[in-house]
């Protein structure tokens, strides 16, 4: 069984005091009034909540043997992403798909979804998460192929700056035979966008 992500608790260095009072810093300095009564905790809830948008589960990749000698493509699709972005760490919302060919391994499917979880979990850009996801997958499952492709809406251009609400996003990454062989790459990108 290949190694799982590095288990979290809390992240390395983090400091929840220190954050509270930097939120707390970052609301006054917007003239954000913290001394009424629904307001005086909202710095430590939100370091909190910053805290937990940042901080992947820690889990184990559990995979098996693939002793059926199954050679079709695996996908998970429609799964629920949300990472903050490192530019202005507004959240970026929306669904991934992850496929691969197996190899000699296959993995419990709930373990795709983990895998997105783990590198969601930190300041992100779409392009590097969904290119994140498809190596990770690639080096410790050692399939034929993956494939990801990741749709989201990014707060950052829905509510601020250009303001384009409805907007999305679309990133894919693809490997091994899902990139080389163009019927097993026609056919992952069809199923990722097959009405439900």
């Amino acid at each position: 069984m290949a190694p799982g992500p590095r288990p979290h608790g809390a992240r390395p260095g983090a400091a929840p005091g220190t954050a509270t009072s930097g939120a707390r810093l970052l609301l006054s300095g917007l003239g954000i009034d913290l001394t009424s009564e629904s307001l005086q905790r909202t710095p430590e809830r939100m370091a909190g909540a910053l805290s937990e948008l940042l901080t992947p589960r820690p889990f184990e990749l559990t995979t098996f043997p693939n002793d059926g000698g199954y050679d079709e493509l695996i996908v998970a699709r429609g799964i629920p992403m949300r990472s903050l972005c490192e530019h202005h760490m507004l959240p970026f919302v929306g669904t991934a798909h992850i496929g691969y060919l197996p190899g000699e391994r296959i993995l419990g499917l709930s373990k795709l979804a983990r895998v997105l979880e783990h590198f969601s979990r930190r300041p992100q850009v779409q392009e590097r998460l969904t290119t994140q996801v498809a190596g990770w997958l690639q080096e410790h499952l050692a399939p034929t192929g993956v494939g990801v492709v990741i749709e989201a809406e990014h707060f950052c251009m829905t509510l601020r700056g250009v303001r384009a609400p409805g907007t999305t996003t679309i990133t894919s990454s693809l490997l091994g035979s899902l990139r080389t062989d163009a019927r097993s790459r026609a056919e992952f990108l069809a199923l990722t966008h097959s009405p439900r």
